[in-house]
């Protein structure tokens, strides 16, 4: 996974002024927890990569990078209190978003991120994300996803129980 990770931020490493790669190196094999984070991000498709250097926290930020919504991680409703509700009988959510990221050990990217994401890439042409929802949406039986199409970054909103073939989520972790 770290070879993997070292290669990646070969890619990006014009983004990230001042970090060298044998500094996170060091810093993810003092993390165990968060290597195995960032190794179930790459076996559910999202193909994370160093993105950003938090200078406040002193954290580098690893995101899903994957050109579109994580594989492993897409027919999934938004939450436990979502997937509870049987609107659909015979037809099953894999899980949820926020159970999953609890499991893997991440956060489920917010509206701001994500748009931050996509000045770094065309993401989602295809497929739409999950997102960080506020309470007040979720309150209302909602949640928010995004998506990329006709070269502008779409936020709109969705019933929390609903699920798609082509809706995953992208996770940050911060090591």
């Amino acid at each position: 996974m770290i070879e993997l990770l070292r290669r990646r931020f070969g890619m990006w490493s014009g983004r990230l002024t001042g970090v060298e790669w044998a500094r996170v190196e060091a810093v993810l094999r003092d993390n165990p927890e968060k290597l195995s984070s960032l190794y179930e991000m790459e076996r559910t498709g999202g193909e994370p990569a160093l993105v950003a250097y938090d200078e406040s926290s002193g954290q580098f930020v690893f995101m899903d990078c994957s050109a579109e919504s994580p594989s492993g991680r897409r027919s999934l409703c938004y939450d436990g209190e979502a997937m509870s509700l049987r609107l659909r009988k015979g037809v099953r959510p894999r899980g949820n978003v926020v159970d999953m990221a609890a499991e893997m050990g991440v956060e489920v990217l917010t509206e701001g991120q994500y748009r931050w994401l996509q000045t770094l890439a065309a993401l989602d042409t295809r497929t739409s994300s999950w997102l960080k929802t506020p309470d007040k949406i979720r309150k209302l039986g909602g949640a928010v996803y995004g998506e990329r199409r006709y070269d502008t970054v779409f936020i709109g909103a969705n019933s929390a129980p609903s699920f798609y073939s082509s809706r995953g989520f992208r996770a940050l972790l911060k090591v």
